[in-house]
């Protein structure tokens, strides 16, 4: 079964859930969008490693890039024309790295 896009009432839905949990999640171009902030360089290409590793994993990549100490993404799923479940559950596993690399 495809993945279906999700409706307008389930994205907003969506963006106040992720928010709840981990503030910074907007809506851009149609797109679920944030920029994580590091202190470094360093522990922004060791989040983006972590996160491209679950990205191979689940086989769904974000739009992303990296300048000094910011990684700004953008996630979105191509083949179903806009934010879908998988963007819901990548969001959520990047905010977790993003969390534990924080402390």
């Amino acid at each position: 079964m495809p993945t279906q896009k999700l409706t307008p009432e389930q994205l907003a839905g969506a963006l106040v859930a992720l928010n709840q949990t981990a503030s910074g999640w907007s809506l851009h171009n149609e797109k679920l969008t944030k920029e994580y902030k590091f202190t470094h360089f360093q522990h922004a290409f060791g989040f983006m490693t972590i996160c491209a590793l679950y990205c191979e994993k689940v086989n769904h990549h974000p739009e992303w890039s990296n300048v000094y100490n910011r990684v700004n993404v953008q996630l979105t799923t191509h083949d179903a024309g806009g934010v879908s479940d998988k963007d819901l559950a990548l969001a959520q596993q990047m905010d977790g790295v993003y969390a534990s690399l924080s402390r």
